[in-house]
């Protein structure tokens, strides 16, 4: 019998193929597609994936090495086929997903794994969520951020088959598993956190299927062989993001192998992204009474009200404050000030100076002022009422820990840094938004208080996606103090108290703002309607990737480079990911680090 060829894509950075092997008669019942496997490369031993079983070898039999041995079980076929999307889609090497997708620590290939089968009884939803709905169906669920969602979480699982459901907070999936192993579930928690051993003990349990899967992002690769349902709550989670190249996204990820295997897909959030309306087949909420009161009271400081020379201290602020600590409560203030435009404001009616053209905060450079979205040049006026004494305004963490200091002495207020050192005991604390998920819980002293020192910094901010990550902020914060019955309270400071965030989150209700949103990337080509990609990097790097890509290239366009960055825009995802598979960016990266994220979150 004829050795089988199989193609092995190896697990080294430098090289992004596949490259062609003999299988030794005594493998040949252990290698599959997925197998991790050992293979000589250039004079070394390295591992790879087998990705391709019997193909025709690029060269001759004679001339084809054999497998130097089998390591371990791997990802299953249709996992693999996956990766190869992934790689596609975020202008990665596939390695990358593979890694993800694969157990930690070596597992024996001997044998397919036994796969197991469970029927349970379906579960009434605690709303109105159509449940009878076929395989395939892609749903966006709003669930209020103060409302436990344990409850719905049970019931949107699969009755039977495997169910993968992906939480980026670490308590809530411990939680779910719990709440899911008391109806009998068998539960499989997979998650990026957990130690070596750990992660392939479940991975391998994952094999068997009949479970529910929780975990993080890495979860949405579980191996497992009968995949009915997917559950994905708060798709606008960075937390679902890889921060490392490349940058993918559970969700799409979520969306594509749902796809692919014509498993159900649900959203669960309280303010669900476009992309995850965008692709929706059914989208379903609660009751408006409890949606309404499972958001946080919201009280809003309109900063155009109060007299010059305030900076920021508001008297509601330090009415609000004063209430929290009274109530036996804690209080945490949020100032994000890294990264952000310096915004400008109208000495005369307090107005913001905002470009004409698509309304960003414009910013101060040489010789005037600019718009950092659109790039067009602003008047030096303020287009509200016309006066010409624009004043910067921009307050640092440490400098606002004095202000608060003084409005409310007898409290111990600290400065949240950055790092990850427990946070001492506080009264008060600020910080940038990650003081709202470091912040430790305390039963004892509930948080009474989340206060946006400055909100206009994310609702003016020169990103397309600004205003619903401006939303989520308010999500996180509503989850904090919790619902309007519960006693806290989100207190917000604006010059813009009309705004459609700000209005979304007072009235629970974030419909309008959703389809506004829809309606304005869809007009304007922002994804999901259209292709977008950031190279960052060494400046000569960027450059030679933005000529090869102008050289070579008609589908997209290419803005930039400018100081070591440059932005993509396409019609389609699927012509920008083309275009980038296409280009050769080889000599680019020779000359220095590039890095290649496609739908960035930051832009």
């Amino acid at each position: 019998m004829d050795a089988r060829v199989c193609r092995v894509l190896p697990d080294v950075p430098a090289i992004d193929r596949a490259f062609d092997y003999l299988v030794l008669a005594e493998m040949r019942d252990q290698v599959h597609i997925g197998t991790i496997v050992r293979v000589p490369l250039h004079g070394r031993r390295v591992r790879g994936w087998v990705v391709g079983l019997d193909v025709e070898p690029a060269t001759t039999r004679d001339r084809t090495l054999p497998l130097h041995s089998v390591v371990s079980a791997g990802p299953p076929a249709d996992v693999v086929d996956l990766t190869e999307w992934a790689a596609w889609r975020w202008a990665g090497p596939r390695a990358a997903f593979l890694r993800a997708a694969s157990p930690p620590n070596n597992l024996r290939t001997t044998g397919a794994p036994e796969v197991h089968a469970a029927i349970f009884p379906p579960r009434p939803a605690p709303m109105t969520v159509p449940m009878l709905l076929p395989e395939g169906v892609h749903r966006v669920v709003r669930w209020p951020p103060a409302r436990e969602r344990s409850e719905l979480v049970c019931a949107l699982a699969a009755p039977e088959g495997s169910t993968i459901v992906i939480a980026a907070s670490a308590a809530e999936s411990r939680a779910l598993a719990s709440d899911l192993e008391a109806e009998g579930r068998h539960v499989v928690m997979l998650r990026g956190d957990q130690s070596a051993a750990d992660r392939t003990a479940a991975w391998n349990d994952a094999r068997h299927g009949a479970c529910i899967v929780v975990g993080g992002r890495i979860a949405i690769f579980a191996p497992v062989p009968d995949l009915h349902a997917v559950v994905v709550l708060d798709d606008l989670d960075e937390a679902l993001e890889e921060e490392r190249t490349p940058s993918w996204h559970a969700f799409d990820l979520a969306v594509e192998r749902t796809r692919r295997g014509g498993a159900r897909l649900d959203v669960v959030s309280p303010a669900p992204g476009a992309q995850a309306v965008a692709v929706a087949d059914v989208i379903a909420g609660p009751e408006p009474r409890i949606e309404h009161d499972g958001w946080a009271r919201l009280e809003v400081v309109d900063l155009r009200s109060e007299p010059p020379g305030s900076t920021f201290m508001s008297t509601g602020l330090a009415n609000a404050l004063h209430r929290a600590l009274a109530d036996g409560g804690r209080a945490l203030c949020v100032l994000n000030r890294r990264g952000r435009a310096r915004l400008l404001a109208c000495q005369k009616c307090g107005e913001l100076a905002r470009c004409e053209r698509c309304d960003a905060a414009v910013q101060e450079v040489a010789g005037g002022l600019e718009c950092p979205r659109c790039g067009d040049q602003a008047k030096g006026f303020c287009t509200h009422c016309g006066a010409a004494s624009l004043r910067p305004r921009k307050l640092g963490v440490v400098r606002v820990r004095e202000h608060l200091a003084a409005l409310v002495p007898r409290a111990n207020v600290v400065a949240v840094e950055t790092g990850s050192a427990p946070l001492p005991a506080f009264d008060v604390a600020i910080g940038t938004e990650a003081v709202l998920h470091r912040a430790p819980d305390d039963p004892q002293r509930p948080i009474r208080l989340v206060a946006f020192i400055d909100l206009d910094q994310e609702l003016l901010a020169p990103r397309f996606r600004a205003e619903e990550q401006a939303l989520w902020l308010l999500v996180r914060a509503s989850r904090r103090v919790g619902g309007r019955s519960d006693g806290g309270v989100v207190l917000v400071q604006t010059r813009m108290p009309a705004h459609p965030v700000v209005v979304a989150a007072s009235d629970g209700d974030p419909v309008a703002l959703l389809e506004t949103d829809l309606a304005r990337r869809r007009a304007l080509h922002y994804p999901p309607f259209g292709g977008m990609a950031e190279l960052s990097g060494d400046a000569t790097a960027v450059d030679a990737a933005c000529a090869e890509l102008q050289r070579h290239l008609t589908t997209v366009t290419v803005l930039g480079p400018t100081n070591g960055r440059a932005l993509l825009r396409a019609p389609t995802v699927d012509e920008l990911c083309d275009a980038l598979a296409t280009a050769d960016l080889g000599p680019a990266r020779a000359q220095g680090r590039l890095r290649v994220d496609v739908d960035p979150r930051r832009v």
